[in-house]
C-alpha cells in the first residue's frame, strides 16, 4: 500500500487547538514532563530491587520481571499506540495514557505481592505506550520545520536522557527516606499535573483514517514476550534446556507471522515499505541496540553495587550518577549538530564513546578502585545522550509526515525492546553466578551492541545533510 494518505479528519470541537498565545515552548514543557515519567519508571525501580526483592520474597528473575513487565507492555504496544495517535489525535491519545500511567503507578506502589507488582507494571506500560508515540506527533505539530524539530528533540532527548540516568539517584534517596513504594507513588502528582495543562497548553495534531491491526498486535507482543521469557529461563534452566529453545523458537515463528501479516494487511500496524528507506532502517536498529546495552548494563550495575560492594540504595545512586554528568550537553550538543549537519555524525560518535565507555568499566574489572569507573561510566552516558536524539530524528525524518504516530511508535518499540533484552540477557547472565565474575562479560556483551550500532552506521546509515539540505532520509 502507499505510504502516504491524505484523508484526514477535520478536528472537533472537543479538539480544537489550545487558546491563542500558547506557544511551542509550553507545549514542549507539558510533552517532556509525561516523557520523563516515562523513562524515570523505566530506570528509577532498579536501585529499588534488593528492597522489593526481600519484602515480597522475589528472586532474580522475578526482579527481572519487575523491570520487564513495564518495558515488555510498552514495546509491545507501541506501535499501536502510534496508529491511535495517528487516528484518534495525538492530544487525545497523549492525555488518556497520562491518566492510565497516574492510576498504574498508584497500584504499583500500593502492591501486596509480586505478582501484583508485575500486572501493575504491566499496565503501567501500557499507559506509556500510549503517551510516548504521541508526544512525538504532537513534537511534529508544534515544530513544522526541520531545523526546529531537531533542536527540540535534542530537548526532549535530553529530559528522557536526565529522566534515565538521574532514576537511580531517585529511586535511592526514596528506598532510603521513604520506601521502595515510593519510587512508584512519586509519579502520580507530576502525571496528573502534566494531565490538567494538556488540553491548555498541547496542539492538536492531524488524524488519519487507520484500521486497528489486532492479528500484527497480537504476533508482534507473542514474538516479544516470548523472547524475553525465554531469556530469563535461561539463567536458571539453562541455554540448552527444552523450555528455552522451545520459547525461542516460537518467539521467532510469532515474528515471521509478524512479517506475513503486515505484508496482508490493507492497513498495516507497521508499513514493512518505511524499511526500505537506510535512515528509517538503521535509525531503528541504533535505537534497539544502545538500549539493549544502555538498560541491561544499568541492572547489572545496580545489583553490583549492592550486592557485591554492599552500598546501599541511596549510595548506589549516587555510584551510577557519572552516567547522567555530561547528559544535557550531550542531548544538546546533539540536537545543535543535527540542526546543521544531520543525524549520521552524533550517532556514530556518540556509539562509538558509549562503546568505548562500557569496554572501560569491563576491562577495569569488578574489583577496580570506584575512581576508575568514573570516566568510562562518564562516556557510555554521554554516548548514549549524544545518540538517542539522532536516532529519533534519522527516523521521524525518514517517515512520511503523516505517518508521524507509525515512526514514532517504531523507534520508541525498537528501543523500549532493546531494553526489554538488554535486562533479560544480562539479567541472565549474572543469575545463579558471581557477579564479580560475570560482570566483565556481561559489560562486553553491552559495548558490543553499542559498537554493533556504529557499525551499522558506517554501512548504510543516514546521509550526511548541509544546514540547508532537506532531512535525511525523506526521499524515496
Amino acid at each position: 500500500m502507499p505510504l502516504t494518505d491524505t484523508t484526514r479528519k477535520p478536528d472537533t470541537a472537543s479538539d480544537q487547538p489550545p487558546a491563542a498565545g500558547r506557544t511551542a515552548s509550553l507545549a514542549l514543557v507539558v510533552i517532556c514532563v509525561g516523557y520523563f515519567l516515562v523513562i524515570l519508571d523505566a530506570t528509577v525501580v532498579n536501585v529499588a530491587l534488593p528492597a522489593i526483592g526481600h519484602e515480597l520474597q522475589g528472586g532474580v528473575s522475578g526482579l527481572q520481571w519487575v523491570v520487564d513487565a513495564y518495558t515488555l507492555s510498552f514495546a509491545g504496544l507501541l506501535l499501536a499506540g502510534g496508529a491511535l495517535a495517528e487516528r484518534l489525535g495525538g492530544r487525545r491519545v497523549f492525555a488518556a495514557g497520562l491518566a492510565l500511567f497516574a492510576l498504574a503507578s498508584a497500584a504499583c506502589g500500593a502492591a501486596p505481592s509480586l505478582p501484583v507488582l508485575i500486572a501493575a507494571r504491566l499496565v503501567q506500560g501500557a499507559g506509556a505506550a500510549a503517551l510516548v508515540p504521541a508526544s512525538l506527533v504532537l513534537l511534529q505539530a508544534a515544530y513544522p520545520t526541520a531545523a526546529g524539530r531537531s533542536r527540540a528533540l535534542g530537548v526532549w532527548a535530553s529530559i528522557a536522557g536526565i529522566g534515565a540516568a538521574c532514576g537511580p539517584v531517585v529511586g535511592g534517596l526514596l528506598v532510603t527516606t521513604w520506601s521502595w513504594r515510593g519510587v512508584f507513588l512519586i509519579s502520580v502528582p507530576f502525571a496528573m499535573a502534566a494531565l490538567a495543562l494538556t488540553r491548555r497548553c498541547v496542539p492538536v495534531s492531524p488524524r488519519r483514517a487507520r484500521a486497528l491491526d489486532l492479528p500484527g498486535q497480537l504476533l508482534a507482543i507473542a514474538a516479544l514476550a516470548l523472547a524475553t521469557g525465554s531469556l530469563v529461563q535461561a539463567g536458571q534452566l539453562g541455554w540448552t534446556s527444552a523450555p528455552v529453545l522451545g520459547g525461542l523458537a516460537a518467539s521467532a515463528l510469532a515474528a515471521a507471522g509478524f512479517i506475513w501479516a503486515e505484508r496482508r494487511s490493507p492497513d498495516p500496524m507497521l508499513p514493512l515499505a518505511l524499511f526500505r528507506r537506510p535512515a528509517f532502517r538503521s535509525g531503528t536498529a541504533v535505537g534497539l541496540l544502545i538500549n539493549l546495552g544502555f538498560y541491561g548494563q544499568l541492572f547489572v550495575l545496580s545489583l553490583f553495587f549492592q550486592d557485591v560492594r554492599g552500598y546501599s540504595a541511596l549510595l548506589t545512586g549516587v555510584a551510577l550518577l557519572p552516567e547522567a554528568a555530561l547528559l544535557i550537553v550531550a542531548s544538546t550538543l546533539s540536537g545543535a549538530i543535527m540542526a546543521r549537519t544531520g543525524p549520521r555524525g552524533p550517532m556514530l560518535a556518540g556509539l562509538t564513546i558509549g562503546g568505548a565507555g562500557l569496554l572501560g568499566i569491563a576491562l577495569s574489572g569488578a574489583h577496580a578502585p570506584y575512581a576508575l569507573l568514573v570516566a568510562p561510566m562518564a562516556a557510555a552516558g554521554f554516548g548514549m545522550a549524544l545518540t538517542m536524539p539522532a536516532a529519533t530524528a534519522s527516523v521521524m525524518d525518514a517517515a512520511p509526515a503523516d505517518r508521524g504516530g507509525i515512526a514514532s511508535g517504531v523507534i520508541n518499540a525498537a528501543r523500549q525492546a532493546g531494553g526489554v533484552l538488554g535486562v533479560a540477557l544480562l539479567g541472565t547472565l549474572v543469575s545463579g553466578a558471581s557477579l564479580s565474575g560475570v560482570l566483565p562479560t556481561a559489560l562486553i556483551v553491552a559495548a558490543g551492541a553499542f559498537f554493533a550500532g556504529a557499525a551499522l552506521i558506517l554501512m548504510g546509515g543516514p546521509a550526511a545533510r548541509g544546514p540547508a539540505g532537506p532531512p535525511s532520509g525523506t526521499g524515496g
